[in-house]
């Protein structure tokens, strides 16, 4: 069993019903922080299951293992109950008896039928944190809307806004269909969970509480800047959100990111450049001014940069505080010694795959990495332990 000694939520029982990742993902980040979790499944299993893409050396016999539910579901255990019956719904209420939390993304026109509703959850189970997250919440003009990953990008603006900077520049041409992965739908995991923790701390006074997290707002919270340039007349959009110069620069042998937000940082980054005349104009010293040549300063940058190596660009700018970053391969971010002296990584056993490095959680308690339960669970193995030992029991 692994140490979770630091680990917060130990005494929780989470139960999460997920369809899609934005639930998923809230399980998931308090099964990280200790809480057991349990996902309900209906007897065909979550469809995050067969989501691709799908692990190499998976079992094509018993079935590809999902990379996407091997992460989402690390750490939980699987019950098998189907809520279309009345014997599954009876075996979640058992269930959700015992629970702290229930993290569901049950459609709204279907939860009735499924025991979900937010009225019959809170004459049930009182003192349960019912967390709903849906593509647009549950209550408003669009609770019954569907939504996939590519609607709720833009419909909370960031689909106007990316891809940009470098990506932009280098395939201009290409249509903004939305970015790689499940950006919007982590951000209402994350809303989620952080709701879930909200209501969790004043349940002593006030009770059990339905929390209503819509993705869309959560990815429209991570634009709040753009949002915020309305107010001087400015609408932004991807083909000119840059930042002014830096950004992610071409090297000889790969790319890094520079950043450099304050005056003193400017400075380092003219020394590291060799104190070229262009950069030692006086007007430069004035950011408002730097911001309007940023094209031309950017130009002289990547030239710069252009027939250089990383790290040599890196380790003369952190020297002197410019902040700049080798932009790392995932197998490069996997074994860099940073990551591993901060335990970001650890090795989970995923039946039909092997032993993969996976990411545990973005944060830590008490100044130590958490840990993982488990790998993902096989269908219906909540209990089977259990079981098993009566079974040998008897």
């Amino acid at each position: 069993m692994p140490d979770v000694s630091n680990a917060p939520l130990t005494d929780l029982r989470v139960v999460v019903r997920a369809t899609g990742v934005a639930a998923a993902y809230a399980g998931r980040l308090l099964a990280a922080m200790g809480a057991e979790a349990i996902l309900l499944e209906p007897p065909q299993g979550s469809p995050l299951r067969r989501e691709p893409p799908f692990l190499d050396g998976s079992d094509k016999d018993s079935g590809q293992v999902s990379a996407l539910f091997a992460y989402l579901a690390a750490g939980a255990q699987s019950l098998v109950c189907d809520l279309e019956t009345e014997e599954g719904r009876a075996a979640a209420t058992a269930l959700l008896s015992q629970a702290d939390i229930l993290i569901e993304d049950a459609a709204l026109a279907d939860r009735q039928r499924l025991g979900l509703d937010e009225a019959a959850i809170a004459a049930r189970h009182p003192d349960l944190i019912h967390v709903s997250v849906l593509p647009f919440g549950a209550t408003g003009p669009k609770a019954g809307w569907k939504g996939e990953e590519i609607n709720i990008q833009h419909a909370s603006g960031e689909g106007n806004l990316l891809p940009n900077g470098l990506s932009i520049e280098l395939f201009p041409e290409r249509p903004p269909v939305k970015i790689f992965g499940h950006f919007a739908s982590l951000q209402g995991g994350i809303a989620a969970a952080l709701g879930a923790l909200s209501a969790l701390w004043v349940r002593d006074e006030v009770g059990g509480q339905y929390v209503d997290v819509s993705s869309q707002d959560a990815a429209l919270a991570v634009g709040a800047f753009a949002i915020q340039r309305f107010g001087d007349g400015q609408v932004e959009h991807r083909v000119e959100r840059s930042f002014r110069y830096g950004g992610v620069l071409p090297c000889a042998d790969g790319y890094v990111e520079l950043l450099t937000l304050e005056q003193r940082q400017w400075e380092g980054l003219v020394e590291v450049l060799g104190n070229p005349p262009w950069a030692l104009d006086p007007a430069l010293k004035d950011s408002l001014e730097r911001s309007r040549q940023g094209p031309a300063i950017n130009a002289r940058i990547r030239e710069w940069a252009a027939v250089r190596k990383v790290a040599d660009i890196v380790a003369a700018g952190q020297a002197v505080g410019v902040p700049l970053a080798k932009y790392n391969t995932p197998l490069e971010v996997l074994r860099d010694p940073h990551e591993r002296v901060r335990g970001l990584f650890s090795p989970v056993a995923i039946d039909g795959a092997g032993a993969l490095d996976m990411l545990v959680a973005p944060f830590q308690f008490g100044g130590a990495p958490l840990t993982l339960r488990s790998g993902p669970p096989a269908l219906g193995n909540y209990g089977q332990a259990g079981r098993q030992a009566a079974k040998a029991e008897a």
